[in-house]
């Protein structure tokens, strides 16, 4: 009897879908990284409005560009941080925002347009249909959430809310997360064997260590948001103490974890070290199982990545989080997801 796999849509592939979802997927990935440059730049809210069929070109002319930049001088960014800059510096920044608006736009069409030709040919099965249907409905709500986000930042204050980041990025990842759970779904193929022996309780823990890396990237979310990673650029010890002096910061405590910088930092921390024991733990438990080969390379993958990503979550917070580090870290947050969603997919339940 063949192997069943939880997320097989349909018996097999069908031709050109899975090239066709690894693009998509590739270029979310560059997406979120571009993301984070655009954060990391203060880029994100050079563009002060959202015209989502329309905005597709940027400023042709000097008077195209001068009325941008006027738009941009009546924001809370310019007034309060940015007062005297020039067009040409304007520019800088625009050119950020600029590709990562449209990258998204380049995305939503190569999703668009190739979804709509399977459709027409009928090659796509019903359970497969709906949640590429759904992935389109969740790319969607991801544009206006960012623009959402954004809108935090023109109001009052010159940055946008961390609540808003965190949303939008946790977003990210359930779009990136969903289209490669796919991918992996549509790998119904021999090569993994039948079941090992206590597959369940493996399989419980690998999506806790799943869970575990998605509430760190979303914790991650928060510093940026708060910059909190241009403070306390020590480590281990934060202001020269395991827990910062000023943890508690006077805000009641359902704001304090979110809102207070010392502490948003603190908790990104703990969550990335426990992230870090978690995975070498599963690793070292399961290395002499009898699990399948193309399982336990998975698994050392994953504890690989786990290194190397709290590796350049300290550089870079040692190094005052330069951009490139910065982009670094955040492209490593999604290759660890993808590993930890590759070791769950690979102790999946099957029937023999």
């Amino acid at each position: 009897m063949m192997p069943e796999h939880p997320t097989a849509l349909t018996p097999g592939a069908p031709r050109g879908v899975t090239p066709w979802l690894v693009l998509v997927a590739a270029l979310v990935f560059g997406m979120v990284v571009l993301g984070g440059v655009t954060r990391l730049t203060e880029s994100g809210l050079s563009m002060t409005d959202w015209r989502p069929v329309t905005g597709w070109l940027p400023p042709m002319s000097e008077t195209a560009w001068q009325a941008e930049f006027d738009q941009y001088r009546a924001s809370p960014e310019y007034q309060q941080v940015n007062a005297g800059m020039s067009v040409e510096a304007f520019k800088t920044i625009f050119w950020f925002e600029y590709g990562h608006r449209l990258l998204g736009r380049i995305i939503g069409l190569a999703f668009f347009l190739p979804f709509m030709v399977f459709l027409a040919t009928r090659r796509l099965g019903r359970p497969l249909t709906l949640r590429l249907t759904c992935l389109l409905a969740l790319g969607a709500l991801q544009g206006a959430v960012g623009w959402f986000m954004v809108k935090s930042g023109l109001v009052d204050r010159p940055s946008v809310s961390q609540y808003r980041l965190a949303m939008h990025l946790a977003l990210a990842f359930l779009i990136y997360g969903a289209l490669v759970w796919t991918i992996l779904g549509l790998r119904n193929t021999p090569e993994y064997g039948p079941a090992e022996a206590g597959l369940a309780r493996q399989r419980k823990i690998a999506a806790w260590l799943l869970a575990l890396v998605s509430l760190t990237v979303i914790s991650g979310a928060f510093v940026a948001g708060l910059d909190a990673g241009r403070y306390y650029n020590t480590f281990p010890l934060m202001g020269g103490s395991l827990i910062p002096a000023d943890y508690q910061s006077g805000l009641p405590w359902w704001q304090n974890p979110f809102e207070n910088i010392a502490a948003v930092q603190f908790h990104h921390r703990v969550l990335a070290i426990l992230t870090v024991l978690a995975v070498l733990a599963f690793w070292l438990v399961n290395r002499g199982s009898k699990l399948t080969r193309h399982t336990r390379l998975t698994t050392q993958a994953l504890a690989v990545m786990v290194l190397v990503q709290a590796g350049l979550g300290i550089v870079t917070l040692l190094n005052y989080v330069p951009v490139w580090l910065g982009a670094l870290h955040q492209a490593g947050a999604l290759v660890l997801f993808t590993f930890a969603m590759m070791v769950l997919c690979s102790l999946r339940q099957r029937h023999t």
